[in-house]
């Protein structure tokens, strides 16, 4: 069992590894500094585990990522933000075993069965996109109004951009991590917005910010990936 556990982490960065640790020291601390919910750190692990993954092109996410929308939605009801509720329940939950499955079927190569491969848009599905989102966007608040949920208009967008975001996600393109880092920015503000209120769910947005931080390096590491899979593709013919 230590031998396969070791395996996973035998491709991960001094960076990649620290970084976990740390966010990892900070949230516990935080935890009991400031008396969050158990809910609210477990929440805030286990998504930032399955982030990390996703920024290093594993596979294997999607099994933190389970367990992370489960209870990222239970904190997220406690805040009436409604749309983050019913975004990570009725969608994210079940894209989590899509993508394991499609990821699967889009491995590297049978040597690197973990990691998966990447690919990029053209400018034209990338402004089809765009406009599909303002309109989304605009209906959903009307909706999210009309329920009482709180900051209806940011929590339309980050639940409209989420659902692009994961499938592009599934999709395994490059572009995910721009629309990752609009939602982290967009969710860092709601999630200040509630903390500055009641002083509670320090956890999530500390994960928030460092899914950030994480989304600004996942798409640096998947250019690189992208560019060395081409060149390889190019070398093999």
């Amino acid at each position: 069992m230590r031998t396969r556990i070791a395996g996973y982490f035998a491709d991960w960065s001094w960076f990649e590894r620290l970084w976990l640790l740390t966010f990892t020291v900070v949230n516990v601390y935080l935890f009991f500094a400031l008396d969050d919910t158990f809910i609210g750190l477990c929440a805030s692990l286990t998504g930032m585990l399955s982030v990390v993954l996703v920024a290093k092109g594993k596979t294997w996410n999607y099994y933190p990522g389970m367990i992370n929308v489960v209870l990222y939605a239970i904190v997220a009801y406690g805040q009436k933000y409604y749309g983050e509720v019913m975004l990570n329940l009725l969608y994210f939950l079940p894209m989590q075993f899509i993508g394991l499955l499609l990821w699967r079927r889009n491995k590297v190569s049978e040597e690197k069965q973990h990691d998966v491969r990447v690919a990029v848009m053209t400018n034209r599905t990338r402004l089809y996109w765009a406009m599909t989102c303002l309109a989304a966007t605009a209906a959903y608040a009307w909706v999210l109004q009309a329920m009482g949920g709180a900051l209806p208009l940011i929590d339309s967008l980050t639940a409209v951009l989420s659902i692009v975001a994961m499938i592009f996600m599934v999709k395994r393109v490059v572009e995910q991590w721009i629309v990752w880092i609009i939602i982290d920015v967009l969710t860092i503000y709601m999630w200040l917005v509630a903390f500055m209120g009641d002083g509670s769910d320090v956890s999530i947005l500390v994960m928030w910010i460092a899914y950030l931080v994480n989304a600004v390096y996942g798409w640096l590491n998947w250019r690189s990936q992208y560019l060395l899979q081409k060149e390889g593709q190019a070398c093999a013919r």
